[in-house]
């Protein structure tokens, strides 16, 4: 008897309600940390220094959002999105807790909402993830929409059973060793940008890009565990992609814009207090060149040594920002729902608040 079991859904096998557990049980080791960041150079200390990371009251470096981000969407593919024709949002992401080296990590999904299109050939699901580590820790929560074929996968294997229940409680923003006064730093220098220096409405057009190698975002969806045929599977792609080749996993996308941009907006952060609103503009090929610009959209106090600072962030391809502001593109606008002035070269936008110090 021959299998070619599938997996993924399509539009009629998710029911909303539904609580899917993933396969995958992964331990984040110092070696999936240290390449990870060496692919993409953030410059946010408390992710790259034990140091920075233990004066601000945590008990070691803790693991990047942006791979706990990853490994959360690339976890819920085998259930969620193996069959999905594009990744269309993300929403009200969230590192309510610090997840450490050596800490396994499992995730789950919940289906929240689920739309056909008025065509009929196609439709939308809604799904919130949430990572936890091995004492069930919630580490990582965000919702996400995908566009998704109609109909069900055949020969898709019935799920093992569990029991996985996602609470219903918003998570919170930050760790609780964060939320009181902020120590001084370990050192003094580093990088500038401190809450004080940010005000509403500055632009930065961030000047260093990003050449994305083929061999490289392949073998960083391999180790985020990402099994989605568009991003491995060149015979898949020739005819199944926009592109007829491989397509860049789209949380890699995100981690390099938002890695472009830390040298100016997040040397001096401490925390991810969350991301909101974000959606791929377009797809990003082997050979692109990825550019980042941020605005400042929102300041807040966050008591003694540091404050709240929000910025949109938009990433862009091939052409750097600056050159497209001077053209009078409109960056900053989400291409969802513009009528006109879109901006054929943004790749992925994306609203980020960062716990950031103050200066002194």
């Amino acid at each position: 008897m021959i299998r070619s079991p599938r997996y993924g859904r399509k539009l009629d096998d998710f029911t909303v309600g539904a609580v899917y557990a993933h396969p995958w049980d992964v331990t984040v080791d110092e070696g999936m940390l240290a390449l990870f960041a060496a692919s993409f150079q953030d410059a946010l200390p408390t992710y790259a220094s034990r140091v920075a990371a233990r004066a601000v009251g945590l008990k070691d470096r803790p693991v990047s959002p942006l791979l706990l981000l990853n490994l959360g969407i690339s976890f819920s593919v085998h259930d969620v999105s193996e069959q999905a024709i594009a990744h269309l949002a993300y929403i009200d992401v969230r590192f309510p807790d610090a997840c450490y080296p050596g800490d396994t990590l499992r995730a789950s999904s919940m289906v929240i909402g689920k739309k056909p299109a008025s065509t009929g050939d196609k439709g939308v699901v809604h799904v919130r993830t949430q990572v936890v580590n091995q004492d069930g820790l919630l580490v990582c929560s965000f919702e996400r929409k995908a566009l998704v074929p109609p109909g069900c996968v055949a020969e898709r294997p019935a799920d093992a059973p569990h029991d996985v229940a996602q609470p219903s409680a918003t998570p919170a923003r930050l760790p609780k060793e964060l939320e009181g006064p902020l120590p001084a730093p370990p050192r003094r220098g580093g990088f500038a940008g401190f809450w004080d220096d940010f005000e509403v409405g500055d632009v930065f057009t961030h000047e260093v890009g990003r050449t994305i190698g083929d061999s490289e975002h392949v073998q960083l969806a391999t180790l985020l565990r990402n099994s989605h045929p568009l991003h491995l599977d060149e015979h898949y792609c020739r005819s199944s992609s926009f592109a007829k080749t491989r397509v860049v996993h789209g949380g890699l996308v995100l981690s390099w814009v938002l890695a472009l941009t830390s040298r100016d907006t997040a040397g001096n952060a401490v925390w991810d207090l969350g991301m909101d609103d974000g959606a791929h503009a377009s797809g990003v090929l082997a050979g692109d060149t990825l550019f980042a610009a941020s605005k400042v959209v929102a300041r807040e106090e966050a008591g003694p040594g540091a404050g709240g600072v929000t910025f949109r962030i938009v990433g862009v391809k091939n052409t750097p920002p600056r050159a497209l502001l001077a053209q009078g593109a409109d960056l900053f606008t989400p291409e969802l729902g513009k009528t006109d002035g879109r901006v054929k070269e943004k790749v992925v936008e994306i609203t980020r608040s960062l716990l950031v110090r103050r200066r002194g």
